[in-house]
């Protein structure tokens, strides 16, 4: 029969108001017994029905709830699901290069989908959707019927669901580099090896808003450019580029991506970003622009306090070289990182570098990333443009 879980008293009210996540913690009892992954119903503990999800017993969320009303597990929910998650995108505008689903802020949580043209990249994060992938991918194929569909879910996350990573091709021909176009760039996505789904969507808007503040640079600094998305929009706007990242994989794309678009003016430089900061400011060399976008320094709340640190220290050293009147772009991309402690930070690390500092423009994710009010995970990325005098 079908798990059925009541859960402890008054833990129902951050469910009801439609976070997804229900904590093995957070349960009172179970009662019934399914094969792990399957469908499961959640009630409050007097009683009232919450929701049904898929469960999982090696997993602290013991539960995603995804179906709040007498729907069907079944494939017609999956093609209604993901066809109104694309149809959202698509009436923002988006047509080519966007986040198609987003896991819970699209009723689907635990999974992610992509567009890069013609083809999808898929990431199953739980064990009860990555049990529904081939289902998940024939929907895909019924709805959009694309050129081919690749899987990253290579995430360290699918540990904390017993679940080993997985990474490969699911449908048709994927090539290793396809081709898209974003802000008017043409831009070479490796969806098999580039970080996360091959790219990161989720700062579209804001690397094209990087232009304004580049109109008048001489010289940028784009540290953890990765496949070189700020660069690129940088180097539109500015005189010169510096792109800087450890990885040269991530500098060969950059450099693609430049002479697919004509571009002559970026230079790249591979190096560890705390070290190169450093070496710049010792040898006094400055920027009209610097842009820092790491990757996340804290992946869990233990880690925050670390974190803080080289948040603090790298945006400190980076004030430091931007040239009177010219401005730092500082992002963070956890959640753990909140708004307010990010912004504190950037008030520390501001006196720390002896600079009078003015906030510009704050600005989060892009709209085919959406979050929930309910559930502050999903508000995770955080984008300041600084003005230094």
């Amino acid at each position: 029969m079908p798990y059925e879980l009541y859960l402890k008293k008054n833990e129902e009210k951050r469910i009801v108001a439609g976070h997804s996540w229900v904590y093995a913690n957070e349960v009172e009892r179970i009662e019934n017994k399914d094969k792990n992954g399957s469908l499961a119903t959640v009630y409050s503990h007097d009683g009232r029905y919450i929701g049904k999800g898929y469960i999982n017993h090696a997993s602290k969320i013991l539960v995603r709830i995804f179906i709040r009303g007498g729907e069907q597990d079944d494939k017609q929910l999956y093609l209604q699901r993901i066809k109104a998650a694309d149809d959202y995108r698509r009436s923002l505008g988006y047509e080519s290069c966007y986040r198609m689903v987003f896991a819970e802020a699209d009723d689907l949580p635990a999974l992610i989908i992509d567009r890069y043209g013609d083809v999808l990249v898929l990431q199953c994060l739980s064990l009860g959707i990555d049990m529904r992938k081939n289902m998940i991918v024939e929907c895909l194929n019924e709805l959009f019927s694309p050129k081919g569909i690749y899987e990253r879910s290579d995430v360290a996350v699918r540990k904390k669901e017993g679940l080993p990573e997985a990474k490969g091709l699911l449908f048709g021909q994927v090539d290793d580099y396809v081709q898209v176009c974003e802000n008017g760039l043409k831009m070479l996505v490796d969806v098999k090896n580039g970080q996360k789904t091959g790219y990161f969507l989720d700062q579209k808007e804001n690397r094209f808003a990087v232009r304004r503040y580049c109109a008048n640079a001489s010289e940028v600094l784009d540290c953890f450019c990765n496949s070189g998305g700020f660069s690129l929009n940088a180097a539109t706007a500015a005189g010169h580029v510096t792109a800087c990242d450890i990885s040269p994989l991530a500098l060969k794309n950059v450099e693609d991506n430049a002479r697919l678009n004509g571009l002559d003016n970026i230079e790249t430089l591979c190096g560890d970003v705390f070290e190169v900061l450093r070496t710049f400011r010792q040898e006094k060399k400055k920027f009209d622009v610097v842009i820092l976008d790491p990757p996340a320094f804290c992946k869990s709340t233990d880690q925050v306090k670390d974190a803080y640190r080289g948040y603090r220290d790298i945006n400190a050293t980076a004030m430091k070289i931007v040239k009177s009147g010219g401005f730092l772009i500082t992002c963070s991309c956890s959640h753990y990182m909140t708004l307010p402690l990010f912004e504190k930070m950037l008030i520390e690390a501001a006196r720390q570098s002896g600079r009078i500092v003015r906030s510009v423009e704050v600005k989060t994710q892009a709209p085919d990333h959406p979050s929930l009010l309910c559930a502050e995970e999903t508000q995770y990325l955080k984008f300041f443009v600084l003005h230094v005098k």
